[in-house]
């Protein structure tokens, strides 16, 4: 794996979130708790309020596939917003933390937007098509934002010191040069569609449309991040916390590397 060839300091700027306690293992589980009632929302939202009116081809395969992924989401959540269970599985909790996220606020999002083009009076084909044509699309802001992601980590962007003035700058403009031109591709695209099968004329439908997908991509966008944190929690001590002092729990120091250790133990 690439990122078996970076050190921890390679990613200890990434530790603000959990620094700062706004990913600890206790937020976490109060925001998958939370979400529990907003999976519901959305779920009615999409399959009960725009769902019978749709011609979206496979309209109900979609929707019972998403009904039994909601339902296990929402047992993970109640599962994992238990103190009890999340201090012993904190690398478990932030991996449905990333599931429950990218569910609620894209793909429900994005799926929305689907069935609302298939309300009006369009083909199958140009259905499947506008499908294809963002999916697509947002498999390249995932690519290129991780790839960029990657690029950051080698330089160094995100060690200890260098990597948090590195955020305060907003990171590197030219290196979200390529992401953007992509998503904004998509966006127009997903404009000239639109307007091409007259939603202009509803400011409703346009609205839910164009934020669809947009949502979809920012998702896709701090994706990688998510994924790159998982990893160091999995790698690195320094991720994850002790609750053997604080009922709250207190982040481990860095100076432990799971990896590091195992090639060392595999040398011997």
């Amino acid at each position: 794996m690439v990122l078996s060839k970076l050190k921890e300091e390679d990613f200890a700027a990434l530790r603000g979130p959990f620094e700062s306690g706004r990913q600890s293992p206790g937020s976490l589980g109060g925001m998958l708790l939370f979400a529990i009632f907003l999976q519901i929302f959305v779920f009615c939202l999409v399959y009960v309020v725009i769902g019978p009116e749709t011609t979206y081809p496979y309209n109900n395969i979609v929707l019972q596939l998403h009904l039994i992924i909601t339902v296990i989401m929402i047992m993970l959540s109640i599962v994992f917003g238990v103190p009890s269970v999340f201090k012993d599985f904190q690398k478990t909790q932030y991996f449905i933390t990333i599931l429950v996220s990218q569910n609620m606020f894209g793909w429900y999002f994005y799926i929305a937007a689907l069935f609302m083009i298939g309300t009006s009076d369009i083909s199958t084909k140009s259905m499947l098509t506008f499908t294809a044509v963002t999916l697509l699309i947002g498999l390249f802001v995932f690519i290129i934002t991780f790839i960029r992601f990657y690029i950051l980590l080698r330089k160094g962007k995100y060690r200890s010191g260098s990597g948090r003035e590195f955020l305060r700058n907003k990171l590197e403009k030219k290196s979200l040069i390529p992401m953007a031109t992509v998503a904004g591709l998509g966006i127009v695209y997903i404009i000239q569609y639109a307007a091409r099968n007259n939603f202009y004329k509803d400011p409703n439908e346009i609205t839910i449309i164009l934020l669809g997908p947009i949502l979809l991509y920012g998702m896709l966008f701090v994706l990688p991040e998510q994924l790159v944190l998982l990893y160091c929690k999995f790698r690195f001590d320094s991720f994850n916390y002790s609750f053997e002092k604080d009922p709250d729990g207190v982040l481990k120091p860095m100076g432990i590397d799971k990896l590091t250790k195992r090639r060392e133990n595999s040398v011997k």
